[in-house]
């Protein structure tokens, strides 16, 4: 096998579900090959670069075999490979997020219980008057 669909290949890779959220992604412009925009009936070889982002991270990924059929996750991980800087730059990320996330102050200790909801009507009651 020299070439296989763009789609056809994320999907076989495990980087989505279907082939038509495969499609999707790849017409909503989260997927580029080789630094360029892609169709999802681009054909890509070995060595083809992928750039496809996925939620809040951006993994830019080497195709190292081609296959066309969807097999077991182990299988699946050896048809690309991640750059290092990919890697690298996904963890600096992911931890300024959690910092973020934890100075902003939206973390909460979890759905309030019958006292707090008491406090929170009153609380409602008296800006409403």
């Amino acid at each position: 096998m020299t070439k296989v669909r763009l789609d056809k290949w994320l999907w076989a890779a495990r980087f989505f579900k279907t082939r038509n959220l495969a499609k999707q992604a790849i017409e909503g412009g989260k997927v580029q090959c080789d630094g360029q925009r892609a169709k999802a009936s681009k054909e890509i070889t070995t060595a083809s670069v992928l750039n496809i982002r996925q939620g809040w991270d951006t993994k830019e990924v080497v195709v190292t075999q081609l296959s066309d059929q969807r097999r077991g996750a182990p299988e699946a991980a050896l048809l690309f490979e991640e750059t290092p800087a990919s890697v690298e730059q996904r963890k600096v990320n992911t931890e300024q997020r959690r910092v973020l996330q934890s100075a902003s102050g939206l973390q909460t200790e979890g759905r309030p219980n019958k006292k707090q909801r008491r406090q929170i009507h009153r609380f409602r009651d008296l800006i409403d008057d």
